[in-house]
């Protein structure tokens, strides 16, 4: 009898595990899921940017005149690691662009900023001073180099888009 009731046990063990999977897949396969990317959130970059300039070693710039399409989704400013302004926004088309500016050395700051791009011989004049264009495999940037900073466009945009950006920016 003890041996019946070893193999009861072990059966009903196995239609509990089968029973279970059943209703597993049951659930994975009939309830919805959404395995889309949130929508990413617009953030008010008033305040930080206010801050910067007001703690920042140089004129920090961000866009003015943009069209609504394009999203700030990140901000940030670190007075005790260069003066490091970020500002990253994605644009109509969905792809990333960020204003990068600090007081590091520029060609540490270039190559973080711009994920790796190098330099190219192309130069673009975008509100009468002459930006240097760099190309990557993951960002393309537009570089401008001034005395107190430099100020870095970098994204996954086209540089068209990256232009209308620079364009964009003011320091006051």
């Amino acid at each position: 009898m003890a041996g019946m009731k070893g193999k009861q046990s072990v059966r009903d063990m196995v239609l509990s595990l089968g029973l279970i999977g059943i209703v597993a897949g049951f659930i994975y396969v009939f309830i919805p899921k959404d395995d889309s990317e949130p929508p990413l959130q617009r953030v008010d970059y008033r305040v930080e940017l206010l801050t910067a300039r007001r703690a920042a070693a140089y004129p920090v710039a961000a866009p003015e005149g943009l069209p609504t399409e394009w999203k700030a989704t990140s901000v940030r400013f670190r007075g005790d690691d260069f003066d490091a302004w970020h500002l990253g926004f994605h644009d109509p088309d969905g792809e990333y662009v960020a204003v990068e500016q600090s007081t590091q050395k520029p060609v540490t700051f270039i190559e973080d900023a711009s994920q790796g791009a190098a330099e190219t011989n192309v130069t673009q004049r975008i509100g009468g001073k002459s930006w240097k264009r760099y190309e990557g495999g993951k960002y393309d940037a537009l570089v401008l180099r001034e005395e107190n900073a430099t100020t870095v466009v970098a994204g996954t945009a086209s540089f068209a888009e990256l232009t209308k950006m620079a364009e964009a920016l003011r320091t006051s």
